[in-house]
């Protein structure tokens, strides 16, 4: 059968290409055209129709101002889905982008999945229709989105976190192995992990490099974020006083003793690799007054929304300052504080489940188009 994919991101490209890892599995004659990365590209065994990076744009002043390269990436994506005549659309995540091409989708025919749906509970509600007019059936990686869809009208199915099962799945290195090539100095490690874009990088890292100044018992490492360059980072700070490693998070976080971390993905990473964390959040004024005024959600970080309740530290926009980061990373090297973070993780663990995210949605979605094929 032949798969369309579309991911707007790094971590849809990851997702989208465990899920066409296991599409495979379970059809071996499978096909695939995509927009996304280079890991699915891997799986795909072809260039991407639009590479995520040309895609990544942040908030509605970043679209605005690339207007004309997002037309332009909506006629090629269109474009693409028609001329394959795929038997299944997969949008995964993404939603500015993704909602319209479900639209355009379903009005042409195609049976259209949605993995890692939209956090519509946190703002745009009213998206919801969307996904109940045109998504066949909803897949969902946060245990509490199926009430929030149930209660608009919509099936959305809950299968697991891929972000638990990647986690789960990497192979650590050696300690030792870890010291030589990242950490000569076997200071205690501090992860930095300032976000997969470069206005959080401008948010975030200076900051963070501050900061730095005041652990000289500590050695610091800043996770290079996929679909970023080494010059991305270059305007904040030195790579000679702390290195940006690129490739290797899991592991970073796998031998550090704390993490300072830019609200999104990270923090659920982070806590699933059971590093004490402080999460961080900072955009322009402007923005951020518009959030505030359309968002609703009572915590920030995924950790927290999970478990709802303030498991580990949010510092949103003037909360994020030096003595306030500090303060919270102080609580959090040892005692009490540290301890309860690392119990909250095992809390954390528990609600997710132990399931297989990708074989379990590639199951459903070939499930689904068998069931139709032997209707027709």
């Amino acid at each position: 059968m032949k798969y369309f994919l579309i991911a707007g991101e790094a971590s849809g490209d990851l997702h989208a290409s465990n899920l066409m890892k296991q599409i495979k599995k379970m059809d071996p004659a499978a096909q695939f055209k995509f927009l996304g990365g280079d890991l699915m590209k891997e799986q795909a065994q072809e260039e991407p129709v639009i590479h995520y990076k040309k895609m990544a744009f942040m908030g509605v002043f970043d679209v605005l101002k690339n207007i004309f390269k997002v037309l332009s990436n909506f006629k090629k994506a269109k474009k693409a889905l028609l001329e394959f005549h795929p038997d299944a659309v997969i949008l995964v995540d993404y939603p500015g982008f993704n909602l319209k091409m479900a639209k355009f989708s379903k009005e042409n025919g195609f049976k259209t999945f949605y993995y890692i749906a939209p956090k519509l509970w946190a703002w745009k509600e009213g998206r919801v229709k969307t996904i109940r007019k045109y998504i066949d059936k909803t897949f969902v990686i946060l245990p509490f989105e199926v009430d929030f869809y149930k209660k608009h009208g919509v099936t959305a199915k809950y299968v697991g976190n891929p972000v638990f099962d990647a986690v789960k799945a990497h192979k650590p290195m050696s300690e030792e192995k870890f010291y030589q090539k990242f950490n000569p100095s076997r200071k205690p490690l501090i992860a930095l992990m300032p976000g997969s874009r470069k206005g959080e990088l401008k948010m975030s890292l200076p900051a963070m490099r501050e900061i730095t100044k005041n652990y000289p018992q500590y050695s610091f490492i800043i996770t290079g974020a996929p679909g970023l360059e080494l010059q991305d980072y270059r305007p904040y700070i030195d790579e000679r006083e702390i290195p940006v490693i690129f490739g290797h998070t899991y592991d970073i976080l796998q031998h550090a003793t704390a993490a300072i971390v830019t609200s999104g993905t990270a923090t659920l990473e982070t806590a699933l690799f059971h590093t004490p964390q402080v999460v961080v959040y900072k955009v322009g004024n402007l923005q951020y007054k518009l959030f505030r005024r359309f968002v609703k959600i009572k915590y920030f970080s995924l950790v927290n929304l999970i478990l709802d309740k303030p498991a580990v530290p949010e510092l949103l926009q003037a909360d994020f300052n030096i003595p306030r980061v500090q303060k919270e990373l102080n609580a959090i090297l040892q005692g009490k504080a540290r301890e309860e973070m690392l119990e909250n993780y095992r809390q954390l663990e528990q609600v997710l489940g132990a399931y297989k995210a990708s074989e379990t949605t590639a199951k459903e979605i070939i499930n689904e188009l068998e069931e139709n094929r032997d209707s027709a």
